[in-house]
């Protein structure tokens, strides 16, 4: 969280300055806890703010930079996978990452989007593979939010472009708990 609100606190965040003492207030009164780090409560506490005082755009801005699943030690391999296919066109590379990755389906647009369904191994779906019930920091929504960044942030890598999140669509939940969530991240740029 202690990220999220330094990135918030950035002039071109987006994120207006008078709600930032909101967010700081947040993690002072869990700073001084005495705990070694940051309790569950801060993160619940501070997710909620999110939801609450900011608008979809703002928290897609910030899960962008702080998404979840970010640094999870596939990096190396995602790299490689970008320097060993870079002169493929972006079709075959998507087409070969989500053989290799296994997690979902991942589709390229005509409207210059990519259409991700996904469902990690870990989290949300862990809990509703062991029949558990699962407690996210806020709404379902707003955790698949971040989850967002995280995907973004391993299709960015693989494939060498630059994306934004335009949404992320968790409605098949409501059906089966299993089912896979859909997020839709717009191309910004081909190659980075």
């Amino acid at each position: 969280m202690k990220t999220v609100l330094k990135t918030m606190q950035k002039k071109n965040s987006g994120i207006p300055s008078d709600i930032l003492p909101l967010f700081e207030g947040i993690i002072l009164k869990y700073e001084g806890s005495g705990l070694p780090s940051l309790p569950p409560e801060c993160e619940i506490e501070f997710f909620s703010a999110m939801e609450n005082h900011l608008t979809k755009e703002q928290r897609f801005r910030l899960y962008e930079i702080n998404g979840g699943c970010k640094g999870t030690g596939a990096d190396k391999a995602r790299k490689a996978f970008a320097q060993e296919h870079a002169g493929l066109p972006l079709a075959d590379r998507l087409e070969l990452f989500m053989k290799d990755c296994n997690r979902g389906g991942r589709v390229l647009n005509d409207d210059n989007t990519i259409t991700v369904t996904f469902a990690c191994t870990h989290g949300y779906y862990k809990r509703v593979r062991e029949k558990k019930p699962f407690n996210p920091p806020a709404s379902l929504q707003t955790y698949f939010d971040s989850c967002a960044g995280g995907r973004l942030y391993e299709l960015e890598q693989a494939l060498g472009i630059k994306l934004r999140i335009k949404s992320v669509d968790t409605s098949p939940l409501d059906e089966n708990p299993a089912n896979h969530v859909v997020f839709t991240f717009k191309i910004v740029e081909k190659s980075i």
